[in-house]
């Protein structure tokens, strides 16, 4: 086997056992970039000799007998909107050319303490908004991955590297990770620092990680999550030990909640036949719950939300480059700068009013299955696709998982998206991995 196309669990144990090198695994993920990034384009920054040096120290650790970090030789590839100290950070705008942190962001300090090998920075929208980078879609050229963690969601998918960091204010780790076909995986709210990262909104912002397979997701998130006090929305206490969690089995077959949400109608005709077999073949598994009513307001309280956030956020590249900006983002910049502060707290105080209502279903229910995305990735490579079947889930800041399990009408990925209540991520993650063995046996 190609060591590219292995899992990072079993790169990591093969590492750990002595059977395959970091510069083995990472001179084959370089040379998968070399064959197909050209195509692709989901790295913004990449220096090939750099990647390999970082190989060839963590191979010469293991060889003095240094206790090898969970992700030791492992690449990784970095959003560029993560600080980086050894490399450009840009934001995906002209208007941060040049950039060059003198700091590593919190995770990709833990990724590096964890053993990680930083390969370069992955392509982002523009300051991670919704105008398309240069990425394309690796299951069809001619289609978005989505955005904004675009490059992360397109490398992992081209087998370039096993994991990738993005970030979601919106939906933009399960959305690309639902196009790309590959597990895009959004933590609690704060269960990952978010220090030394773009800032779009304090309320919504949340770090998240792409891989192949669940436990591989729970591997690197378990190397992230922490208390930081350069962030005051991480929490402190002991932390949840998401990867053995995620590797057990359940006690007994989880029960899930099959949600529409109040944008049901929005979803493709195929894509709602998928999930309606889904949740057909897992029978009493499964039952359907409808949200009440009020949760329909999410929707405009997350729009209240980021808007207002981003004209604050971004004020000072407004005033000196709004010429360079996208229209759209402009458009949700000034649109913020017209926001009441009453509605403003009205949008934040709704947020936990929805809660308390999730967690009466959530108290019944192991996870709730719910659409990732309203179908396959759309052709063209204009926008990145609509991001409204994640709104709901970060305005409440709820773990989300996004599972490659179903295929759309035209072939392409349909990403089934798995929730759970606010610190239950360890156990989202189990049922996720659940939820992949059981359907992947069915289909065998």
């Amino acid at each position: 086997m190609n060591p590219a196309d292995l899992s990072a669990t079993e790169a990591a144990r093969l590492m750990a056992e002595g059977t395959l090198t970091s510069r083995d695994l990472t001179a084959a993920c370089l040379a998968r970039v070399a064959e197909r990034d050209a195509e692709i384009g989901a790295w913004s920054f990449i220096d090939p000799g750099y990647a390999m040096e970082q190989a060839v120290a963590a191979d010469d650790l293991r060889q003095k007998g240094q206790p090898p970090g969970p992700l030791h030789g492992v690449p990784v590839g970095i959003k560029d909107i993560f600080d980086t100290k050894d490399m450009p950070t840009e934001y995906g705008t002209p208007l941060a050319a040049g950039r060059r942190p003198k700091a590593d962001s919190a995770a990709v300090s833990k990724l590096r303490q964890a053993g990680a090998v930083i390969m370069g920075k992955t392509v982002t929208t523009e300051l991670a908004v919704y105008s398309p980078g240069e990425t394309r879609n690796p299951h069809d050229r001619a289609r978005t991955p989505g955005g904004s963690s675009s490059g992360s969601a397109a490398a992992v998918a081209a087998g370039m590297v096993p994991l990738a960091l993005g970030s979601q204010t919106n939906g933009s780790v399960v959305r690309p990770a639902s196009y790309c076909g590959v597990v895009g995986y959004k933590p609690t709210f704060g269960l990952i620092s978010r220090r030394g990262v773009l800032a779009q909104s304090r309320a919504l912002d949340q770090i998240g990680v792409f891989a192949r397979h669940v436990e591989d997701a729970a591997l690197i998130a378990d190397s992230l999550t922490g208390f930081d006090e350069a962030d005051p929305d991480t929490a402190s206490g002991a932390r949840a030990p998401l990867c053995e969690v995620a590797r057990g089995e359940p006690p007994m077959a989880p029960v899930l909640a099959f949600v529409k949400t109040p944008v049901w109608e929005k979803v493709a005709q195929d894509a709602q036949q998928g999930f309606a077999e889904l949740a057909a073949f897992l029978g009493e598994s499964c039952d359907e719950v409808a949200l009440p009513d009020p949760f329909a307001k999410a929707y405009d309280c997350h729009r209240t939300i980021i808007v207002a956030d981003l004209a604050k956020s971004f004020a000072s590249y407004y005033e000196r480059g709004r010429d360079t900006m996208s229209e759209m983002l402009r458009a949700m910049i000034e649109e913020g700068r017209g926001v009441l502060a009453v509605d403003y707290n009205l949008a934040l105080e709704w947020r936990e009013i929805l809660y308390a209502g999730l967690s009466e279903v959530l108290e019944r229910y192991d996870a709730i299955v719910t659409p990732a995305t309203t179908g396959e990735a759309p052709k063209g490579l204009e926008s990145t696709g609509d991001p409204v079947n994640a709104t709901l889930w970060t305005y409440l800041g709820v773990p989300a998982i996004s599972l490659p399990l179903l295929v759309g009408g035209e072939g392409m990925p349909v990403g089934v998206q798995i929730v759970g209540a606010r610190g239950d991520d360890a156990r989202l993650l189990r049922t996720a991995r659940w939820l992949s063995q059981t359907v992947a046996a069915a289909q065998a």
